[in-house]
């Protein structure tokens, strides 16, 4: 299966290991996997994947919103309505599970069906959880 994983930290920076390990993961159950960051990449290409993985991180501690790029990224690549996907916070703070909500609400916004939803602990985590993915 061709699987897209969107990268949306906090900061514009790199891919965070987290994202890479969730990656790992789904590769190592014979998926093809593809990393685009948000912060540097539009959305063009997503509606060529089968399933796409939107990972995120809170944009602060003591808040629940997502970073603006999620809904630049989603609303770039059209004809995302009823494709299968998944949303992962990293646990980050105190409102982790709202910023998933928020995330959650984007991506439906866009038309996805939300198959899988999960807080991201660790790189480790992140790991098992990709494997997991069309298992």
């Amino acid at each position: 299966m061709r699987i897209a994983v969107v990268s949306a930290p906090a900061e514009k920076k790199e891919v965070p290991d987290y994202v890479k390990s969730l990656a790992k993961g789904m590769t190592m159950m014979g998926h093809q996997v593809d990393i685009i960051n948000a912060w540097t990449e539009d959305g063009m290409r997503l509606p060529g994947y089968e399933y796409v993985a939107v990972t995120a991180e809170p944009v602060s501690f003591f808040s629940g919103k997502i970073p603006v790029c999620i809904s630049k990224i989603l609303s770039a690549g059209s004809s995302l309505t009823g494709k299968k996907s998944a949303a992962f916070i990293k646990k980050a703070g105190l409102f982790s599970n709202r910023a998933l909500s928020n995330l959650m609400k984007a991506m439906e916004k866009e038309g996805m069906r939300i198959n899988w939803f999960d807080l991201l602990l660790s790189s480790p985590h992140a790991e098992a959880l990709g494997k997991r993915i069309g298992a």
